[in-house]
């Protein structure tokens, strides 16, 4: 994607909040747009990005910490280009409180460039009717209750964050980081947004449609001692034949009984649990680089470039070549 071309004055940013709002959230998107515009000043030339916290009242407004952020008025400040409505930990009685963050956004989305629902903040843009028809996507903890309580909403609960034209929406927390990295990438090219990342030591290249929570985070959180060390050794022997012998072997265990021990502390079959590992990592493969997929097949352990292909269409819907382009 080419980047945008900014006018003078610059692009300007409200990042939205109210009283309980996650303070990482608002600080973390602020960050990477003003380190945007530092690296644009190291080199001559004017800021990107005209950054403001606003809320419905201007003040003080305390967050879900101990931090509190001074903000304008929501119609203190000229219309924005960017909007960003930040998150919340109890996001149901936030709503509740704050309508005139719904009335704002229903009413101020036609000008704007984009609108961007962070994390539970998508919330506001469901309630003011912006996400009808839409896929979208917001905290995993949250995820369900987005689509019980906007049917109209196409929820992707894995997505760590979803375009939809101008609209965007994204996952939980730390997410944030990936897509106002993919903002600066949109605004202002590969080389800036690459640079930010430096910066601020973070990984640029996590696509939004990579899913919130990793076969690594997740083989970490599992209780069994035994089953959490044979998926940390499958997850580096991905390339390997993993079939089911072999791992009750290593385990020290019958295949029937790891079969369902595995099943028990895990929720999945070991043969389930390999093709998504190895499905998370072609995916990552496929937009690091420019492989043949024949090799990605290869250094995943599918087999075959047919088997990866056939494996892509049942999970994601595509196969690996439209996958990297629509991520790369």
């Amino acid at each position: 994607m080419s980047p945008t071309t900014f006018c003078d004055p610059p692009h300007r940013v409200h990042i939205v909040i109210y009283s309980g709002f996650k303070s990482f959230e608002a600080v973390a998107a602020a960050t990477v747009l003003d380190y945007a515009n530092a690296h644009l000043a190291a080199v001559g030339k004017s800021p990107a990005y005209d950054i403001h916290l606003v809320a419905p009242k201007a003040g003080l407004i305390h967050s879900d910490t101990l931090i509190a952020l001074q903000a304008q008025g929501l119609d203190e400040v000229p219309t924005a280009h960017t909007a960003m409505v930040v998150g919340a930990r109890d996001i149901e009685a936030a709503v509740s409180e704050h309508r005139r963050i719904v009335d704002w956004c229903r009413h101020e989305a036609a000008p704007l460039q984009r609108l961007v629902g962070v994390c539970s903040g998508a919330f506001f843009l469901a309630q003011a009717g912006l996400l009808d028809g839409l896929q979208a996507t917001t905290h995993w903890s949250v995820a369900a209750r987005l689509g019980s309580d906007f049917p109209a909403v196409k929820v992707q609960a894995e997505a760590i964050f979803i375009r939809n034209g101008r609209i965007w929406t994204c996952a939980g927390v730390c997410a944030v980081l990936d897509l106002s990295l993919a903002l600066v990438e949109q605004d202002l090219g590969a080389d800036v947004a690459l640079a930010v990342a430096r910066d601020l030591v973070i990984y640029l290249k996590r696509p939004g449609g990579e899913p919130q929570f990793s076969q690594h985070l997740g083989s970490q959180m599992t209780p069994h001692d035994g089953v959490r060390e044979l998926q940390q050794w499958i997850l580096g022997h991905l390339d390997q034949t993993l079939d089911l012998d072999s791992l009750a072997a290593r385990a020290n265990m019958s295949p029937r009984n790891l079969r369902r021990v595995f099943h028990r502390h895990t929720g999945r079959s070991p043969a389930h649990f390999i093709e998504r590992a190895r499905l998370e990592q072609a995916r990552r493969l496929l937009v690091d680089g420019d492989a043949a997929l024949k090799r990605i097949a290869a250094q995943c352990g599918f087999g075959s470039e047919q088997h990866m292909r056939r494996v892509f269409q049942r999970h994601l819907g595509m196969t690996p070549r439209i996958y990297r382009a629509q991520n790369g």
